[in-house]
Order: structure tokens, then C-alpha cells, then sequence
């Protein structure tokens, strides 16, 4: 099931205190990035993020959930409703992400 665009624009203005948020659509699904890295994704209409340690001790309640078959476990976000909450979590997790791979030529 594809997540649908109004699940997206409902996250981004969610995130919408945060510069640089944005977003590349993927076979039906939505990469999530802050600040060119890549933190999670909106997947089946879920906020999935990356299981960086200081998302799971910000989260540590949070259940792991595949955001696809076959693909590594991320944790559910499940307290999308709270605007401020989103946004420390994306802000808490910066520097625990890994730089953008760069691109060969």
C-alpha cells in the first residue's frame, strides 16, 4: 500500500519549524532528510526513522516496524499529533545520522 500525499503534507507542516526538511517519493513511498541527511520515511502512511541511538533514547518506548519486506526495521513514530515533539526528535537525531554517501561520476 502507497502512502498517500496528504499523510506527507500533514508531516511536513508538522516539521514546517524546521529548515531544510525535504523529501524524495520513492515507489509509492516518501524519503524524509533534515539538512541533505536522510532520517526516516513516511511509509503505508507511517513515520518511520531511523534507529539511531539517540532516537531510542528519545523514543524508548517505540516499536520497531519494517517499513517494507526485506528491509531493516526502523521505529514508529508515534506520536505524530505533537508538533514539537516531531521536530526535537529530528533535531536530537542529526548528529547520530550518517553523512550522505556521495556520488561517483
Amino acid at each position: 500500500m502507497a502512502s498517500c500525499r496528504d499523510f506527507l503534507n500533514f508531516i511536513l507542516e508538522q516539521l514546517s519549524d524546521l529548515n531544510d526538511i525535504t523529501y524524495k517519493p520513492m515507489m509509492g513511498e516518501f524519503m524524509l532528510y533534515y539538512r541533505g541527511k536522510l532520517v526516516g520515511g513516511i511509509y503505508d502512511d507511517r513515520l518511520l526513522v531511523k534507529p539511531v541511538k539517540s532516537a531510542i533514547e528519545y523514543m524508548p518506548q517505540a516499536t520497531y516496524s519494517l517499513p517494507y519486506e526485506g528491509a531493516k526495521e526502523m521505529l514508529l513514530v508515534d506520536n505524530v499529533d505533537d508538533k514539537d515533539y516531531l521536530c526535537d526528535l529530528f533535531e536530537t537525531m542529526y548528529s547520530d545520522l550518517p553523512a550522505p554517501k556521495t556520488k561517483k561520476k
